[in-house]
């Protein structure tokens, strides 16, 4: 996967053609029940100018919206089938997209690491040097539709309710200096702006590490709402979506095994302030 480990090639968000369908079919529903956008967003506890974000497709429905729209609608099921196909970000690959829209809904979402930062917390610099960086060459316009998809998943960060963040890294992603010193600094700054976030515990794996359960390489795991655990792993060209519990039951425990051995979110944090110090 080029550049950023999140697919690209999460305020409202840019549009997309699923967006704007699933938009049009709440609309249709809506007038054929004889709403306003106002009556329906009493209904479903929104705002008009909210209603008409989703209506216009310019707003991903969230699961609650979802249910009580269905409720409001006549219950065709029509929402609640289309739901699963909707997806906001057109910059994204496509064996990701999946994985996105289960981000969306996630109530915890877990990431190791080694390779690049991940998309979730690069800053638009380093996300732009490492998209360019990777064959085959993209002109500017391609560049800039994969940064702006890797920073509207970021958004991900202010979703309310919250999702409880677990970041594993590399110490020798950032010794890299991906960009040069300017957006080392800056990403480390980041970074540690992230690591203060309430919902998000970000550790680093130190250069010197005599055992290490991550090998095997990059590694997301995520709960949903169900309190199910999916897993996602990917490699140059392509991704794995994982839901067999055997295998997820193998990548939690390597998960657990990478956290054990990482430093300490503080003894993260100090290591970070002194590379900032250094770079």
């Amino acid at each position: 996967m080029t550049g950023g480990s999140d697919g690209t090639g999460g305020s409202e968000p840019e549009t997309s053609d699923s967006l704007r369908t699933f938009g049009a079919v709440v609309q249709a529903l809506r007038v054929h029940v004889g709403l306003t956008r106002e009556e329906f967003g009493s209904l479903v506890r929104y705002s008009k100018h909210t209603v008409a974000s989703i209506e216009l497709g310019r707003r991903m429905p969230d699961p609650e919206f979802i249910e009580l729209a269905e409720d409001a609608l006549g219950n065709t099921g029509a929402l609640r089938k289309a739901s699963p196909h909707v997806s906001r970000q057109p910059g994204l690959a496509a064996w990701f997209r999946m994985w996105a829209q289960l981000e969306a809904n996630a109530i915890a979402l877990w990431t190791y690491e080694c390779r690049v930062i991940p998309g979730l917390l690069q800053t638009e610099a380093y996300a732009r040097v490492v998209t360019a960086s990777v064959p085959p060459i993209k002109d500017e316009a391609q560049v800039e539709k994969q940064v702006a998809a890797r920073l509207k998943r970021q958004e991900l960060f202010l979703r309310r309710p919250p999702i409880a963040f677990s970041f594993i890294i590399e110490q020798a992603l950032i010794e890299r200096g991906t960009g040069g010193p300017e957006v080392t600094r800056e990403l480390i700054g980041h970074l540690l702006e992230r690591a203060t976030q309430f919902n998000v515990e970000l550790q680093v794996m130190p250069l010197r590490q005599p055992e290490h359960a991550g090998f095997d390489g990059p590694l997301q795991l995520l709960e949903t709402p169900d309190n199910k655990w999916r897993a996602y792993c990917e490699g140059q060209r392509g991704g794995m979506l994982v839901s067999d519990p055997p295998e997820i039951s193998i990548l939690l425990q390597r998960y657990a095994r990478i956290r054990s051995q990482a430093l300490t979110p503080a003894d993260s944090r100090s290591l970070l302030e002194r590379m900032r110090g250094a770079a």
